[in-house]
């Protein structure tokens, strides 16, 4: 979703016409079950709407909490539980670990994401009068207008907050052989004893390294040529630095050409570096990315455009090119967060129902790569600024100036950060380090409020703890570190 989406005239036109609609005194119709969804069902009943709410597919709650965040972060601690369990980073320290029932590990992830649905989602909404929940999947019949279980359900104002699915490419064989996706391999009641990833991106790291620290010989095969092709080189490749370490197999540069069935389980034949190979593995999971579920929704019938990848344009108020309706989430972002989502829903609902009263602003949105070290970023890198016609300065500081992680004998990683020369104001960050989604929101904030990088370093960071991270890379743009004791600045 790009803030400058609507540059067709007539569209701005009809736009600066709505900007002042009176106010909205009727009923808001939400299709989607999800984060976006359910935020924006909150945020229409405490404007006095009443709501229908339409799901279908994945059960209320959508898919971060039946099988996105929640079970994967679960599952991801897991493993690093039993990960660490067997380093030896003291001396004196002895320590051993066992995967004795991994069906045992996959029971307490779906109670925990029971329990998180009901609390968390169905309770919320369950005594808010005038929010009304249907079990179904919904088609436009027309403008404001969907045809649910047989029956017509209209409003004055439509949400579309459907969400993505996993993307399956079209290799051939792969629809011959039983693949997993991020979904259904969060359902395995057995440890495979090896994985085959196709698609190098988050969700194929974080799961690689999960089912690797498992027990599970793993294999990524990605396109590009580093991991999280969106990213830096240095980034990306610092990480991958990492995983390998474990014994994760990344190939990078590949062009999948075939799939089929093995004594072994499933094969893989792919070209890299100009030469055919093959890898076998007892599974395939699929991480080639997600798409928008905008398919069946009868969208072309009231006007909505989608683009090249079935995501609903919409502009800065979240409203698509049909007039009255407004897509969030997922469905229509390219922000696949649900912090994003939730963001968003209560955006669309409440531009829907007072009229464009709030624009979207992503400039400060902070993301996770749950990895061990984690990556963690916010704002743009410096190529991404440089694009942008700033000019830039980089400082990057290496964990192993930083005390708390010298005391903790784990120095992987680094924190980077971009300012604008000119205005020392902080534009971007990126962060590889143990926990490293505990320190992206100090950059986050800083760029939200313009917090100049030198306040940064004059600030109070209390000593032993990662935050000074920030502190330090901050103080290198102008000094030497290494040169500096404790503390000092």
């Amino acid at each position: 979703m790009m803030t400058d989406c609507c540059s067709n005239s007539s569209n701005e036109e009809r736009k600066q016409d709505n900007d002042h609609q009176p106010p909205f005194d009727g009923r808001l119709l939400i299709i989607g079950g999800g984060s976006a969804a359910f935020a924006a069902a909150i945020r229409a009943h405490e404007l006095g709407s009443s709501v229908t709410l339409v799901n279908d597919g994945l059960p209320i709650g959508g898919t971060c909490v039946n099988v996105g965040c929640v079970p994967s972060k679960t599952l991801i601690r897991a493993a690093e539980a039993h990960h660490k369990a067997q380093e030896r980073r003291f001396e004196g320290i002895d320590s051993s670990s066992q995967v004795t029932d991994f069906k045992s590990i996959i029971a307490q992830k779906d109670e925990l994401v029971g329990a998180l649905r009901q609390e968390k989602y169905i309770n919320v909404v369950r005594d808010l009068d005038g929010i009304d929940i249907v079990e179904g999947r919904a088609v436009f019949e027309g403008p404001n207008a969907v045809r649910v279980n047989g029956e017509i359900i209209e409003a004055n104002r439509v949400l579309v907050a459907t969400g993505s699915s996993p993307f399956i490419p079209a290799v051939p064989g792969l629809d011959a052989v039983d693949y997993l996706t991020s979904q259904t391999a969060m359902e395995l009641r057995d440890l495979p004893r090896s994985l085959i990833f196709l698609g190098g991106g988050y969700i194929a790291l974080e799961l690689g390294q999960m089912f690797s620290r498992l027990g599970t010989n793993v294999t990524i095969l990605q396109r590009s040529e580093h991991v999280l092709s969106s990213e830096s080189a240095d980034v990306a490749k610092a990480l991958s630095v990492h995983l390998r370490e474990e014994g994760i197999q990344i190939v990078s540069g590949t062009t999948l050409e075939s799939i089929g069935r093995s004594d072994d389980g499933a094969w893989v034949e792919f070209t890299s570096g100009g030469s055919m190979q093959r890898v076998t593995g007892e599974r395939i999971l699929v991480t080639t990315g997600r798409r928008p579920n905008t398919e069946g929704l009868g969208l072309d019938r009231v006007g909505v455009e989608v683009d090249g990848t079935g995501a609903i344009v919409v502009d800065e108020y979240l409203e698509t090119s049909a007039p009255g309706m407004y897509a969030a989430g997922d469905v229509a972002g390219e922000f696949p967060f649900v912090y994003a989502a939730a963001y968003e829903g209560g955006i669309a609902a409440e531009n829907a129902i007072t009229g464009h009263t709030r624009k979207t602003d992503y400039r400060a949105i902070p993301w996770v790569v749950f990895t061990d070290p984690q990556l963690a970023g916010v704002g743009m890198d410096e190529e991404a600024a440089q694009k942008q016609g700033l000019e830039v300065d980089v400082a990057r500081l290496d964990l192993g100036h930083v005390p708390r992680a010298l005391a903790a004998r784990d120095t992987r990683g680094f924190v980077k950060l971009v300012r604008d020369r000119k205005t020392d104001r902080l534009v971007g960050a990126r962060i590889l380090a143990p926990e490293g989604g505990e320190l992206v929101m100090e950059a986050s904030l800083a760029i939200k409020y313009n917090i100049p990088v030198s306040d940064l370093a004059q600030t109070f960071h209390p000593y032993l703890t990662m935050s000074e991270a920030i502190k330090l890379a901050a103080i290198t743009f102008t000094k030497d570190v290494s040169q500096l004791s404790c503390c000092a600045t």
